[in-house]
């Protein structure tokens, strides 16, 4: 006990505690621009506009089957030799995490408004609704209930994901351990035990609001 004591003094939790807001900052942005994209990349997927329907599903699908670390890799390393502006490390896993992200949750976006019952839009069409209104007032609404589990999940790995960063320096929340227990070794194990509690706190927010918006969402408009 007196080791816990000795790794969790304030310099230490505080060191801490700037890591897991460099985790926030970094899940938070990449979180938003991702969704933002990957239901545009959805979208287009599904709706099969000749040509670009397909380019953007090729893109997508390599994406999806290449390795985080690599994409964070090419972003910090590779990406300056292309384009000639290199990235801090917190820029460039923004930019890897959410191009990754993006092609996850286009597929998500896409197989979600697919398990909508295509008798649905044939219904609205058949009552005067354009393609579009049918898709907002019908056919989203129905797939938005069906996409918070898998998005949410995927949100959660996003938030654990940040920890390959530290391949690059980022200093979040790992990095920030690993820097505490490289100068004590005895450090090691307290703060491992702390880095579960803090990944499991952020995460388990996440899993309850997925759970709240699952719960209003499936309510009838009376109950609402």
């Amino acid at each position: 006990m007196a080791m816990f004591a000795q790794a969790y003094q304030w310099i230490s939790l505080k060191y801490l505690l700037e890591g897991l807001w460099v985790t926030v900052e970094v899940s938070v942005i990449s979180i938003i621009l991702s969704f933002l994209i990957g239901a545009v990349l959805g979208l287009t997927r599904y709706v099969k506009i000749k040509y670009l329907s397909a380019i953007v599903g090729f893109i997508v699908d390599i994406i999806r089957n290449l390795p985080l670390l690599l994409i964070i890799f090419f972003t910090y390393f590779g990406l300056p030799n292309v384009i000639g502006i290199r990235f801090n490390p917190l820029w460039a896993t923004i930019i890897a995490m959410t191009v990754f992200e993006s092609a996850m949750l286009a597929e998500i976006i896409r197989s979600g408004i697919v398990a909508v019952d295509t008798g649905q839009m044939e219904a609205a069409r058949s009552n005067g609704l354009t393609y579009w209104q049918a898709m907002y007032h019908i056919i989203l609404p129905q797939a938005i209930k069906k996409m918070i589990p898998p998005i949410v999940s995927q949100f959660i790995s996003l938030v654990k994901d940040t920890s390959l960063a530290t391949i690059i320096v980022l200093p979040e929340l790992m990095y920030h351990a690993q820097v505490i227990y490289g100068q004590n070794t005895n450090y090691m194990i307290p703060m491992f035990v702390a880095l579960a509690v803090l990944y499991f706190i952020v995460c388990y927010l996440l899993s309850l609001l997925s759970r709240y918006l699952d719960h209003r969402l499936s309510e009838s408009p009376e109950e609402a």
